[in-house]
This record gives C-alpha cells, sequence and structure tokens, in this order.
C-alpha cells in the first residue's frame, strides 16, 4: 500500500490513543476498500491519519484544511466504495473527541463543533479526490473504447474475425445497430451490464429504450445522427434493465460510414457509471440535508428560493392567464421562543431531541409539491411555498405550524412546550433577491417575537425600514463615542419656592453625520442591548461632573450647583459602578453632595439587597439618588424607606390636570398625597413636565420642591442655564 500523500510530523506510533483510534477506525472501513490490503498493514497506515485529525482538533487557531488532506489520501488509500465515506466520517464523529481530546482546556461545544467541521473537510477531499479517480477511469476506458472503436472500423472494412475478436474481448459495452434504430448485435459486456442472456436485445429497436429521465437533447442528437447531419455524440442515459432496475451508462455513439460516404451503422461504446451517480446523489444528499434533523439545510433551501425569485420568462410581456401569477411565492421563518432555556437547564442532547420533533411536526405541516421545509441552523427553520397562491398558503402554513407546536414534546417523562414565532414575507419574483427576502422575513419574526412570542407577523415594508435604520445606528455607536459625536444638553431644575435654578439634568444628545441630532430614545435602547451603554453612560458622567465643576468655579461666591445624570439598568448591574463614579468626582473634583444619579422606578422594583448595595454605597458617599418617573411602576411609598433614595420625580402624567384653572381636582388631591408622605420620609419631590405658569403655581402651592420642564426652559448648552423663558408651552 502507498504511503498517504501527508506530512507524519508529531505523529507518536507509540501513543497508546491514537493507536486505538486508528484500530477502531480500520475494523470500521477495511471491509469497504477496494484493494487486498490486511486490516494491521490498513491500520498502521491510518495512525499518520489520524494524528493530523487529532493535531487540527488540538490546534490554536483552528484550521480544517488538514482533514481535507485526510479524506483525499483515505481515497489513495483504495477507499473507493460509496459505502467507505458514511464509515469514514461516523467514527471521526463517534470517537475521534472521545480518544484525542485536547489537552488544553476547550467547551465540550467548541470541541464537538471542530470535530463536525474537520468531518465536513474530510468529505469535501474524499469527495474531490473520488471526483479525480473517476474521472482517471473514465479517461482510461473512454480510451479503451476509442481504441476499440477504431479497431472496429478497421475490422469492419478489412477483416470480420478480427472485429469479432475485439468486439467480445473488450471490457466495454458496444453495441450494433443500423440507421433503422433495430440493433444487429451487442457484446457480452454489455449483455452483462443489461442482465440480458443470450442475444434477447438484438432485433429490438434503440427507439423502444426509453426511459423518463432521458435528457431532454438525448433524442434529437439520435434523429440528427441517424439522419447523417452529426457523425458522434456523447451523453449519460439510463436504461432499465431486464429485471427492471436502472442502468446509467455514460454512452458514446459514432456513425459508421459506407466507402461512399452513407450512413450504414450506429456503434455505443457504454460504460456503467452507476455506482458513480449514487455517491454522487449520496455526496449531495449529505451536503443539502440537516444531519440532525434530515430536512433540507440552508444550502438547498437558498437554492430553491433561487429559483423561485428568478423572474419567469414572459412575465410583464403578455403572458397568457395559465402563466399569471407563477412567479409568486410566499416565505415563513420561524424561530423558537426561550429554546435556549431548553439548552442551558436540560443540556444540548435533549435540545437535539426537541428539535427532532419540532421537525417531524413541521414537515408533516407541508405536504404539497411546492412545500420545502427547511432547517437553517440552531432553532431556525424555513418554510418555502411557490404558486400563484402562494401568498394566502403562506398565512395558512404558519396557522398550521403553530397549532402542530401547541401540542407539548414528551420527552424522558417531562412535556415540554413549544412555542414559535414565524415572519412571513410574499412577493413576485423578480421583485427581490434572496438575502432581502430573509432579511425581512428575520426582522418580521423578531417583530412577532416582541410582541409576546408564539404567533405570526406578515412583513412590511415600513417596519423593515425602522428595524435597518435601528442596525445601522447599531453598527455606528462604538465608532460615535470613538469619534466624539455625543454632546450634552442641559435643562435646569427650578426652585419652586424662589423660581432660582438649583441645578441641572444632563441629557445626552448624538450629532449623527446623515440623520442630525438624535434624541437619547432612539440610541439609548439600541446603547443597552449591545453593551455599549457602559462606556457611554460613564463618558456622559464625565463630562457631567466636569461641566458641575466648571459652574461651582465660575458662579456667585462658588454656589453648591447639582447635576443630576440619568442611571439605566445595565449601569445599576456593572461591577464597576461605584469605582467608577468615585474616579469621575475625584478627577472633576466635584463634592459628591453636587451628584444626582436618577434610576427609574422600573429598575428598582423587586430588586434584592445585592443589587442594591451600589447605590447604598454611593449614597454614604454623598451622592443624591433620584426616583425617576416616579408612579408609572408598581412600587409604594412605604416601599421606599428601604431604597437609598433623596428625591422623588413625578412622572409627568401626574401633573398635566393642572396646566390650566381650574385644576383637575383628582390630580390634584394624588400629588399633595405624594408630596406631603415624600416629605414625612425625608424625601424631596421634583416634578418633570412644567409647561405652563398655572401648573408651576399649583405645584408650589402643594408643596413640591423642585421642577423642570419647557416652561421654564427646554434643553440646551451649558452657558443659557439660567436663561429662563418662564413661557408656557402648552395649548390650553
Amino acid at each position: 500500500m502507498r504511503e498517504p500523500a501527508i506530512g507524519t510530523a508529531g505523529c507518536d506510533l507509540r501513543d497508546d490513543r491514537l493507536r486505538r483510534f486508528a484500530a477502531i477506525w480500520s475494523r470500521a472501513v477495511h471491509p469497504t476498500l477496494t484493494a487486498s490490503v490486511s486490516r494491521a498493514e490498513f491500520e498502521r497506515h491510518l495512525v499518520p491519519l489520524a494524528a493530523v485529525l487529532r493535531d487540527a482538533l488540538h490546534a490554536r487557531p483552528f484550521d480544517p484544511r488538514p482533514a481535507h488532506d485526510v479524506g483525499a489520501a483515505l481515497v489513495a488509500a483504495h477507499c473507493t466504495e460509496p459505502a467507505a465515506l458514511p464509515q469514514i466520517l461516523g467514527v471521526i464523529d463517534a470517537y475521534l473527541v472521545l480518544y484525542l481530546p485536547p489537552g488544553h482546556p476547550m467547551p465540550a461545544e467548541e470541541s464537538r463543533a471542530r470535530c463536525s467541521r474537520l468531518q465536513h473537510a474530510v468529505a469535501a477531499g474524499f469527495a474531490q479526490a473520488l471526483a479525480e479517480h473517476a474521472r482517471a477511469e473514465e479517461a482510461a476506458a473512454t480510451k479503451a473504447a476509442r481504441a476499440a472503436l477504431a479497431e472496429a472500423e478497421r475490422a469492419l472494412h478489412t477483416s470480420d474475425a478480427r472485429f469479432r475478436a475485439v468486439f467480445e474481448d473488450t471490457s466495454v459495452g458496444v453495441g450494433i445497430a443500423d440507421v433503422e434504430g433495430r440493433i444487429i448485435d451487442i457484446n457480452g459486456a454489455l449483455q452483462g451490464m443489461f442482465g440480458s442472456p443470450g442475444r434477447k436485445a438484438t432485433g429490438r429497436n434503440v427507439g423502444e429504450l426509453v426511459h423518463p429521465d432521458d435528457a431532454p437533447e438525448f433524442w434529437s442528437l439520435y434523429r440528427e445522427l441517424v439522419r447523417g447531419d452529426r457523425d458522434h455524440y456523447r451523453v449519460e442515459k439510463p436504461y432499465y434493465r431486464s429485471d427492471g432496475s436502472v442502468v446509467w451508462t455514460d454512452m458514446s455513439v459514432t456513425l459508421l460510414r459506407d466507402a461512399a460516404g452513407e450512413p450504414q451503422y450506429q456503434l455505443a461504446l457504454m460504460e456503467d457509471i452507476t455506482e458513480r451517480r449514487q455517491l454522487h446523489a449520496r455526496l449531495r444528499y449529505e451536503a443539502t440535508h440537516d444531519p440532525l434533523t434530515g430536512l433540507p439545510n440552508r444550502t438547498l433551501f437558498f437554492e430553491r428560493l433561487d429559483q423561485a425569485l428568478e423572474t419567469r420568462a414572459g412575465t410583464g410581456t403578455g403572458a397568457g392567464p395559465a402563466e399569471e401569477g407563477a412567479g409568486r411565492f410566499g416565505l415563513c421563518y420561524l424561530d423558537l421562543d426561550g429554546f435556549k432555556a431548553v439548552n442551558d437547564s436540560l443540556g444540548h442532547a435533549v435540545g437535539d431531541r426537541l428539535l427532532v420533533a419540532v421537525a417531524e411536526r413541521l414537515r408533516a405541516c407541508a405536504t404539497g409539491p411546492r412545500e420545502l421545509v427547511a432547517r437553517l441552523g440552531g432553532d431556525e427553520f424555513v418554510a418555502l411555498i411557490t404558486g400563484p397562491s402562494a401568498p394566502g398558503e403562506a398565512t395558512a402554513l404558519a396557522r398550521r405550524m403553530l397549532a402542530a407546536l401547541a401540542e407539548p414534546v414528551h420527552l424522558d417523562g417531562r412535556d415540554l412546550s413549544v412555542r414559535a414565532s414565524i415572519g412571513i414575507v410574499d412577493g413576485t419574483a423578480g421583485e427581490l433577491g434572496a438575502a432581502e427576502v430573509l432579511r425581512s422575513a428575520d426582522i418580521t419574526m423578531y417583530r412577532a417575537k416582541a410582541a409576546g412570542g408564539n404567533r405570526y407577523e406578515l412583513a412590511d415594508a415600513d417596519s423593515d425600514a425602522r428595524a435597518i435604520a435601528r442596525h445601522g445606528l447599531t453598527n455606528r455607536l462604538p465608532a460615535a463615542l470613538d469619534n466624539g459625536e455625543f454632546f450634552i444638553e442641559y435643562q435646569p431644575l427650578v426652585r419652586l419656592e424662589d423660581g432660582t435654578v438649583r441645578g441641572a439634568e444632563a441629557l445626552v444628545r448624538w450629532l449623527h453625520p446623515v440623520h442630525g441630532v438624535l434624541g437619547p430614545d432612539r440610541f439609548i435602547p439600541l446603547a443597552e442591548s449591545t453593551g455599549l451603554i457602559v462606556p457611554l453612560g460613564r463618558w456622559v458622567l464625565a463630562e457631567a461632573a466636569r461641566q458641575a465643576r466648571s459652574w461651582y468655579t465660575e458662579g456667585p461666591g462658588g454656589t453648591p450647583f447639582r447635576v443630576n445624570v440619568n442611571l439605566s439598568p445595565s449601569q445599576l448591574r456593572y461591577p464597576g459602578l461605584v469605582a467608577d463614579t468615585v474616579a469621575v468626582l475625584e478627577d472633576a473634583g466635584l463634592d459628591p453632595s453636587a451628584l444626582c444619579l436618577e434610576v427609574t422606578e422600573n429598575a428598582l422594583i423587586g430588586a434584592d439587597e445585592g443589587e442594591l448595595r451600589p447605590l447604598r454605597e454611593l449614597a454614604d458617599l454623598g451622592v443624591d439618588i433620584a426616583l425617576d418617573d416616579f408612579g408609572t411602576g408598581y412600587s409604594n411609598l412605604s416601599y421606599l424607606r428601604r431604597l437609598p433614595v433623596s428625591t422623588l420625580k413625578l412622572d409627568r402624567s401626574f401633573t398635566r390636570g393642572m396646566q390650566c384653572a381650574p385644576a383637575d381636582p383628582v390630580d390634584v388631591k394624588i400629588v399633595e398625597g405624594i408630596v406631603s408622605l415624600a416629605h414625612t420620609l425625608d424625601l424631596s419631590v421634583t416634578v418633570e413636565g412644567v409647561e405652563t405658569g398655572t401648573q408651576a403655581d399649583h405645584l408650589r402651592l402643594l408643596g413640591c420642591d423642585t421642577a423642570q420642564g419647557w416652561y421654564y426652559a427646554r434643553p440646551g448648552p451649558p452657558d443659557r442655564l439660567h436663561t429662563l423663558s418662564l413661557a408656557d408651552a402648552a395649548s390650553v
């Protein structure tokens, strides 16, 4: 046996685990070899190949390319039977990680993912080498066939005895027919290929040997040849054997002419390529189907989607009624709700079994000839429908899929409920590309998930545009912070008792290079979802503290001046919050009492002592803590006794009824009660959203301490902080 054309550096044949893996591999693959090689010799041959897989599995960074050469080396070692590849990949899948685990810490999920990619590389190398092997054999057979043809032509014109010797002894199937199609003779190789005893094929007409899978151009080529319009053609053609099975042939047909040049006979040379086509079909299936669920995978789905989206010939150019709507499609993009919790709590093995059960139910929902269900990966599935009624059928299919998943899946004695969110896109071929369709479906699916899940939503162009815009802003956020695109505006906090400015709330803005100035509602949720809120919040805190120190220094007599900065829930959970705040205060030279951190009521509802500890530490340092948007959550004043807050910021919804006279008596009573109880708890009350002088007067009489709103001033640059408009901003 030839040594594999692959490096063996670092391979230690004495390594017991490596030899055991090679022994298991040899037992599985040896029966499929096409050469007479002892199993012991084959096992020694596999050891360096196993070492290559081991080294690739452990390598950092990971590179699966060496496994491609392993697949090629196995073909060179006579693993050329179709049954060899499943045995090769099966042993790698089951035993590579078990017998040759990484020597350094590596998560099991990563090692399995690496093993899977190594299998794909081995299969790719195997397929490529096998195709080259097949081409080499085909070339040899063709050469022999052409030699036989040349010899046959000479024999026909010289000696029938010599022709008969070539005709009978060649291993290539040979058949002779006249130009009318009547089969005159076939050799023994062709009889064996068709399973026909004796000379039963002789006398039949070539035109009778029709198969449903004949290439569309085959019979036109045949007619051109027998008319004398062409001298040769070559095709792959299936035939029925005598037992009803099918043999695929690589057939080369040549027209034989007489001395005058008139067509006399047609000579066919045939090679049996059935096994090669079966191997290619198997490799094609494995490349286009999900190994876990058996559903079509991403590759096959995109092939079908591309076909569905191709503009039909004649569309828009007077196509008849039969063609109308032929280019319509509908697509359902399905993602399981909460599937990660199943993997995290019950393990990936249970998660995989759940995915298999889900796949079976989804497969049963799409049984029509124009319906395809595929698994894109993870817990994402997609269904494609084509045809004139595809849009309506897609919605009906989404309902069927949700209904099919409504029944819990029973696994290991437990019932697992399954919920899913589905995005539906429909349209006409030629309008959108595959990537655009899938993006729209993905966006729509997440809208369904955001609406509570276990439902479907229909694609909407405006919603897609908003989601794409949000994605663009999200991608731009890190660079925006680095490029200094954020700035802060300040809104005065006015003492209601005497109308003086007591402080300001810092409000961050984004000067986007395309969209202009964006308010925090446009980008703070995006910063929260990406984790950028922590560095952005730290920057806002530092800038606000620096500005507060500047106000203090430049103010008359060094008047203390407080700045309010908002904290998001993610910042509250950030372990470095206290240390960052202390560092900012020290760098700015600002007293802690000049800083007030605003936390929304909803962020503190149900918080335990561990979550409240950072706020307590900051309050102990002298930093004020304000409870923002008070009244919008479910807390109550008695709950406030355990919170380290010193200020309540009353939500504007409680004071809108006071914008004009007479004031809403219900709002007056509510605010009066909150202020009284807050003062009893030694808490100050700030009211936001004050828009009229009447509203400010009511709040002052009710005992509120400070207020902010457009009546006093809109947010602006720091040098305009003391410029109060005192003008009504609301229509009353």
